[in-house]
């Protein structure tokens, strides 16, 4: 299961500008005139963007595969958000949302396009109607050009991680092999975990098609944290789309 060993590392090791994403994400949300109350937060990992969503007032519900995430996003609210344990490609609410968000290229999860449609399809089932769906993904170039073949690493005074990266361009297929050390609780011993991890990149015409099948409407695509349009060089796509019910 992935996210599982690593979670107990990954808020220590992988650093997201979480309180820049939320600004973004709201800027998108008052540029093309949303304002929602109720927000889903797709892949929400340890809820480091659900978080500090609900401390700006809005009503969230975090949903992740993995149970690891999830409890340490629980240890992190104050319980004003509702978080589900759900695979995204089996989405079940209790009703509808104002806005899906999906960040973290999360959507790069879905190796399968089948999959893909699946899940857009569902976000097309539970948005409220002219409700905005966000998300990111990370490119192509990314995957060739930045993790590529190459090895990251990093550690601190009781953790450590190796993360080796192999792309292969014929199956658009990233694989992500993380091996992880976590010292153990007033010990001396270091527990190893070995997670594989895989990736697809998606081209934006394959997002749009896919968009388009679930009723959904592209609004916009721009550059990481930007309203630029996206280069050869981008590394990381959001993408706005709507609704296609209309009130």
């Amino acid at each position: 299961m992935i996210y599982s060993g690593f979670a107990q590392i990954y808020d220590k090791f992988i650093e997201m500008p979480y309180d820049a994403w939320a600004d973004y994400i709201q800027a998108i949300w008052q540029r093309f005139n949303c304002k929602p109350e109720l927000v889903l937060d797709l892949a929400c990992g340890t809820g480091g963007l659900t978080i500090p969503l609900v401390q700006r007032g809005y009503e969230m519900i975090g949903v992740d595969a993995s149970a690891e995430m999830l409890a340490i996003a629980r240890q992190k609210d104050s319980g004003n958000a509702l978080f589900l344990q759900q695979d995204m490609r089996c989405l079940e609410l209790f009703g509808t949302v104002d806005a899906i968000i999906c960040a973290c290229d999360g959507i790069n999860y879905l190796t399968e396009p089948d999959d893909l449609a699946a899940v857009f399809a569902l976000c097309a089932n539970y948005l409220n109607p002219d409700g905005l769906f966000i998300f990111d993904i990370n490119t192509e170039y990314k995957f060739s050009k930045i993790l590529a073949e190459n090895t990251f690493a990093a550690s601190d005074c009781n953790a450590a991680y190796i993360w080796e990266n192999f792309y292969d361009p014929a199956d658009k297929i990233n694989e992500y092999a993380l091996t992880c050390f976590v010292q153990e609780y007033e010990s001396s011993t270091y527990r190893r975990f070995e997670e594989t991890h895989f990736q697809r990149a998606y081209s934006v015409d394959e997002i749009t098609d896919a968009l388009a099948a679930a009723n959904l409407r592209l609004l916009a695509q721009f550059s990481e944290l930007s309203f630029n349009m996206p280069e050869t060089d981008t590394e990381r796509i959001f993408f706005v789309a709507k609704s296609g019910k209309s009130i």
